[in-house]
Order: C-alpha cells, then structure tokens, then sequence
C-alpha cells in the first residue's frame, strides 16, 4: 500500500470555489482508476488557507498509472487555475497495517 499525505495552500477565499472544482475529479479517480483506493482533499477546519491531501493506493504501479492519467493532469490544472502558492505531499510506503482498536476496544500501537 502506498499514502499519499501533505498539504496544498491556497488563499483562504479561493478555497471553496478550487474544492468544489476538484469533486468531479476526486469522484472519477474513485470511480476510473484501478488501484485507487482513497483520493480526498478537502478543507482544513483548523488552516483556512489549507486543503488537506489524502490519498490510498494498493500499489507502486496503479500510482505510477494514476501519474500518467488524465484525472492526475486535470486536477494539476485545476489546481493552477485556482491559484494555489504551494504544496507539501509526500507519499510512504507501507508494510504493515492493523485496526487502532482491539477486541477490548482500547487504541494501541500493536501491529500483530
């Protein structure tokens, strides 16, 4: 699995009007893309002037797909449009995963 996680800045009053323009892409990345299993951005409720980024793939080559896809140049265009000043994303690599809570229904760090 690969996250996709980080930030986009924009002008706090611009925000709106650029995350209502991305819905549609957001939805067909869901919908078209294999391998996509997550694809969120959407507004900080603490940052006004910041969209968080969230983003779920199986694997390096449904990613490596979705770089090459018309959804990925769009949302980029998109972005511009709107005007975004900067972004922070980074992606991670995973090698394990399991739920937060337990059978007790108490958060942990364990992954066995």
């Amino acid at each position: 699995m690969i996250i996709i996680a980080g930030r986009i800045f924009i002008d706090p009053a611009k925000r709106a009007a650029l995350l209502e323009a991305t819905k549609p892409l957001q939805q067909a990345t869901r919908d078209e893309e294999p391998g996509c299993e997550a694809y969120v951005f959407a507004g900080d409720p603490c940052e006004p002037g910041t969209i968080s980024v969230y983003e779920l793939w199986t694997d390096a080559p449904s990613l490596a797909a979705h770089f090459l896809h018309e959804n990925y140049f769009n949302m980029r265009k998109t972005f511009q449009e709107h005007g975004i000043t900067g972004a922070e994303t980074m992606k991670y690599r995973i090698d394990a995963k399991a739920p937060v809570y337990n059978a007790q229904r108490i958060a942990t760090t364990d992954f066995d």
